[in-house]
């Protein structure tokens, strides 16, 4: 799901399968792309569970499929959350820790 994810283009058609179903053809419409090369992004983001496409004679609609991401949001809240705990563990013992001497140098020895 996240290598469906890491590319702008798919996002993109994500989010515009967020307002409801769309055709090949309207998903590719706001790149500048063949439908072939939309039908590619759209197997990526179909392998990945996100979308699902349905077959009307010639026409085929994708629609968002959400499940998926709630995954994604759950995984990454976990991760977010262990993170965050280590990061404020690390900044309150950075807080508490005196800072070291800078070094001297010869130029500071008394002559």
């Amino acid at each position: 799901m996240f290598h469906a994810l890491s590319d702008n283009t798919r996002r993109r058609m994500l989010r515009d399968l967020a307002d409801g179903e769309r055709t090949v053809g309207q998903l590719a419409e706001p790149f500048a792309m063949s439908l072939a090369a939309a039908s590619k992004h759209i197997k990526v983001l179909e392998s990945a569970g996100l979308i699902r496409r349905e077959v009307r004679g010639r026409t085929h609609l994708c629609r968002l499929d959400p499940g998926p991401l709630s995954n994604a949001q759950r995984w990454l809240t976990f991760y977010e959350a262990f993170w965050t705990d280590r990061l404020s563990v690390l900044d309150r013992l950075l807080r508490e820790s005196p800072l070291p001497a800078p070094p001297t140098t010869d130029k500071d020895a008394d002559p």
